[in-house]
């Protein structure tokens, strides 16, 4: 018997919904079918712009609405695990936007009421889902470039605009958050987890960071680094160095540019990899995961260590010093 599609539908109206539609266009696997916001004109125009067959009001009547088997949540970061949680209560399965948060013990509880409920909760890395990072971390473990010994991230953005919520402490702004969540679940991807960090951050007068730059060391004496920002050009890079080579990646987040960079011996290979949409994957791997026909890309777990990992490197950033993850690290 054939599966049926997932319905899927937005919780918020956040311009990153135009990924998701775009993606779930392409799939076979999702369809959005509504979308819910605070401002009931907001909901109903948004629907009738978009094609899509429902609105809602208040978020809280499309939790409880029995044609919706998953929702998207996009709102603020801060606002994340506590909706998601919401969510999963009313029956829902949740695909959360990155990050779904910074205190480990709050995710830790959204997955607990997640499993409680038999229900799937994954968190939306939208580029973990691209071939070219699955090819990266192939290469990885082929030993393409020897021993790794270095790792490196960037991912910088211009948010020009002051009303934006990723400005706004108390909802979860900031470059970290936003964009360096990145960079640091690209570098666990590629070295496992940190035993210490050292974050610094650059900040507006309400307390939010605009930049924000670490040095993470991992086990085996790997060493990483990254740098984020929300004013300045943007830029993007991905880059793991071993002992006999190294692994680049130039759009690695955004992925405009698709492809890997291998360097051995001074020599330079192009590894192509197939041309995908990652939101299409993403919302793929969700429908299937919710269906038991394939694990989620994404654990709770390592959702929970990501979490644990931007804790401390907030933490490390307003102490100015180190932050242990691994007690005699």
């Amino acid at each position: 018997m054939m599966r049926t599609v997932l319905r899927l539908a937005l919780l918020t109206t956040a311009r990153i919904n135009e990924a998701i539609l775009t993606g779930a266009a392409l799939s076979d696997e999702v369809e959005v079918v509504g979308v819910a916001s605070r401002d009931p004109a907001r909901a109903e125009v948004y629907a009738r712009e978009r094609g899509l067959q429902r609105w809602w009001p208040r978020y809280d009547d499309l939790l409880w609405e029995e044609d919706v088997d998953a929702v998207y949540v996009a709102l603020p970061n801060a606002l994340h695990v506590e909706w998601s949680i919401r969510a999963l209560e009313a029956g829902k399965h949740v695909l959360c936007e990155k990050p779904l948060g910074r205190d480990p013990d709050a995710v830790a509880r959204a997955f607990a009421t997640a499993e409680r409920s038999g229900l799937l909760l994954m968190e939306g890395f939208m580029y973990r889902h691209h071939p070219q990072i699955k090819r990266v971390r192939e290469l990885l473990d082929e030993g393409a470039i020897g021993e790794l010994r270095l790792v490196r991230a960037q991912f910088d953005s211009t948010l020009g605009r002051p009303e934006d919520v990723r400005w706004v402490r108390e909802l979860g702004g900031g470059a970290l958050l936003d964009v360096g969540c990145y960079c640091v679940d690209a570098l666990r991807l590629l070295a496992g987890e940190p035993l210490r960090v050292f974050g610094e951050s650059t900040s507006t007068p309400d307390g939010v960071d605009r930049r924000f730059a670490a040095t993470l060391r991992f086990g085996e004496g790997v060493l990483g680094t990254f740098d984020c920002a929300l004013d300045v050009e943007p830029r993007q890079v991905l880059e793991a160095i071993g002992s006999e080579g190294s692994i680049l990646v130039r759009r690695p987040f955004t992925a405009e540019l698709e492809g890997v960079e291998v360097r051995r011996g001074g020599e330079l290979e192009q590894v192509a990899v197939e041309s995908a949409d990652r939101y299409r994957l993403q919302l793929d791997n969700f429908a299937r995961a919710v269906a038991g026909e394939e694990p989620p890309l994404l654990s709770g777990a390592a959702s929970i260590a990501q979490a644990r990992v931007l804790d401390a490197l907030l933490r490390s950033a307003e102490s100015e010093g180190p932050v242990v993850l691994v007690e005699g690290a």
